[in-house]
């Protein structure tokens, strides 16, 4: 099966590492755009009266109103306006295999270095950094000591917990990294119970987690986060044809929202960025302004067959007929 990824969006926006540029025209305005979220009652920082905890925000009054129109309008365009795109609300909680058979378990990691001397973690990628870690010369970007980075290892962003009562292996369960693969194995339970014919979309909005080592810029890079998402099945061999389809529909619905045409455009992703999996991928881009300049708002993804092979594979159900999935 072939796939198609349009509509994938999140309330916390993923900076695009790479491909960062910056409009002298736009003000940086994001401190006191922290600042009024606060005083307004958008966004709160979580336990703050504790001390807050790292990168996870709190919607308060107007905030959550002004979150769930965007959802709203984004529901009714994807699902309510259309005839061949069903809705899903699949649990946070699934089974470990799932994350297996999507390479999350072996794959989702970032490569992590420690400073012994102030404690701190960074990317080992981190361009701040000086030399190489695990070297006498590399520097550390917060304290400056050299020769204090230890060399780096790989680090899985999934939050990790166990279901029942015993914290064994056997009983180890994810908070789940992305929403997409609740659509994957459930494909089958809603073609069949909506009858619905290939091409056809399954979409869903959900919280979604991951365990970032250097988050940041407010609600750009967070731990928690909700995404809204929609997987589009098609016929093999049409799955190009579709995604240009879909990379048309989705700048202009974020056109159709008042955003300043000249302010988006499309990021392609070259080589090292795609995913292993990914035959094309496409960002919706905006333009912050300030130290953001052009941040990912959404992404458009050809998946190629790659989620529900996997799935058939270590499910051993029978997934794929004669048509791809996206």
């Amino acid at each position: 099966m072939a796939s198609v990824t349009p509509g994938k969006a999140t309330n916390s926006l993923r900076s695009g590492a790479g491909y960062l540029f910056r409009m002298p025209n736009q003000p940086d305005v994001l401190e006191k755009l922290v600042s009024l979220c606060k005083r307004r009652g958008f966004i709160f920082q979580s336990s703050e009266i504790y001390g807050g905890t790292g990168s996870v925000w709190d919607y308060g009054p107007l905030g959550v109103e002004l979150k769930k129109n965007v959802k709203d309008r984004w529901w009714h365009a994807m699902v309510r306006a259309r005839d061949d795109i069903e809705g899903l609300d699949a649990a946070i909680l699934m089974h470990s295999k799932v994350w297996e058979a999507s390479g999350h378990v072996a794959g989702f990691s970032d490569p992590l270095v420690d400073c012994k001397n102030c404690r701190k973690r960074f990317r080992a990628d981190d361009p701040k950094i000086k030399g190489t870690p695990g070297t006498p010369e590399a520097q550390c970007p917060a304290c400056g000591m050299k020769g204090t980075l230890s060399e780096a290892r790989m680090f899985n962003l999934m939050f990790k917990t166990f279901m029942g009562p015993v914290e064994e292996s056997a009983a180890v369960v994810y908070l789940r990294p992305e929403t997409a693969q609740g659509i994957y194995v459930n494909f089958l339970n809603v073609q069949q119970s909506t009858r619905q014919k290939v091409p056809f979309g399954i979409a869903q909005i959900g919280k979604a987690f991951r365990n970032e080592i250097t988050p940041g810029n407010f609600i750009f890079r967070t731990r928690e986060f909700e995404q809204m998402e929609m997987q589009f099945f098609v016929e093999p061999g049409s799955d190009m044809e579709w995604f240009e389809y879909w990379k048309a529909q989705r700048m202009d619905w974020h056109k159709s929202l008042g955003l300043d045409p000249a302010r988006l455009l499309f990021h392609q992703h070259t080589a090292e960025e795609l995913a292993h999996y990914a035959r094309a991928a496409f960002d919706v881009q905006f333009d912050f302004g300030g130290t953001l300049g052009f941040q990912e708002i959404e992404g458009v993804h050809n998946r190629g067959d790659f989620d529900l092979t996997r799935h058939q594979e270590y499910s051993g159900k029978k997934l794929l007929s004669s048509t791809l999935g996206s």
